[in-house]
């Protein structure tokens, strides 16, 4: 049995690689477990608040049970999509020991970008920069071998990537991973609604990206922040 445990900010291909690996026969995935507890700690309001509450557990010590308990349809592969922001001060954080740790990563302005869109004026806790380096340099400390890859690679080249992350983690590539039916996965989580609805269009990963976008002068400031975080990031990427 291998548990997965990918850690990314939002706007940040989470979606896609969490239905790759869900196309797998012989893989269950789970849809950021810690959101509703993220959400009742910080009284965040976010989309759908409500709606997510309600549809997990608010309680981080249960959650933690749950992620490194019995793996659903006692498959081989558990893959967790994780958001690193939801890691605050009282959310266990000993169970990814027990994980092959992966940080998926996005330039920032294309992050901001997206992250606009759909909630105004992010913050820097809000597209968990800081946090993925943390938690990076935690696994690093007690030798657990984080890797790291960029979801600008991916893009470019699906099948090299995904079969090198598979290597990385000791896990068979399968080319089921590079499609899937289009509609959502029947994990997604209740927010899925408000999010996910250019990569429900989708039955593949998108192609290469293009140009940086351009960001607000008044998100400026979130990006010079958020780019120290990147840069130590990507020197590890695969």
């Amino acid at each position: 049995m291998m548990r997965i445990a990918m850690w990314s900010g939002p706007r940040n291909l989470s979606t896609a690689m969490m239905y790759a690996f869900g196309n797998r026969a012989d893989c269950a995935v789970v849809d950021e477990p810690f959101y509703a507890a993220y959400l009742a700690k910080t009284g965040l309001d976010h989309p759908m608040r409500q709606e997510i509450l309600d549809s997990q557990s608010q309680d981080p010590i249960l959650v933690a049970a749950q992620v490194i308990g019995s793996i659903p349809g006692a498959k081989p592969y558990f893959y967790q999509k994780h958001m690193t922001q939801h890691m605050i001060p009282g959310v266990p954080r000993d169970w990814m020991r027990e994980f092959q740790n992966v940080f998926l990563i996005r330039h920032p302005a294309r992050v901001i970008a997206s992250y606009a869109a759909k909630r105004e004026n992010p913050t820097l806790d809000d597209i968990g920069f800081w946090q993925q380096s943390e938690l990076c340099n935690e696994v690093n400390e007690w030798g657990g071998k984080p890797i790291v890859v960029d979801s600008h690679d991916i893009r470019a080249d699906p099948a090299a990537m995904l079969e090198g992350l598979c290597d990385a983690i000791d896990m068979p590539f399968s080319p089921q991973m590079l499609n899937w039916p289009k509609g959502g996965h029947r994990d997604d989580g209740a927010w899925a609604p408000h999010w996910y609805g250019s990569v429900w269009t989708s039955d593949g990963f998108a192609g290469p990206e293009g140009d940086l976008p351009s960001v607000p002068g008044h998100l400026q400031g979130v990006l010079d922040a958020a780019m120290p975080y990147y840069e130590q990031m990507k020197a590890m990427r695969l």
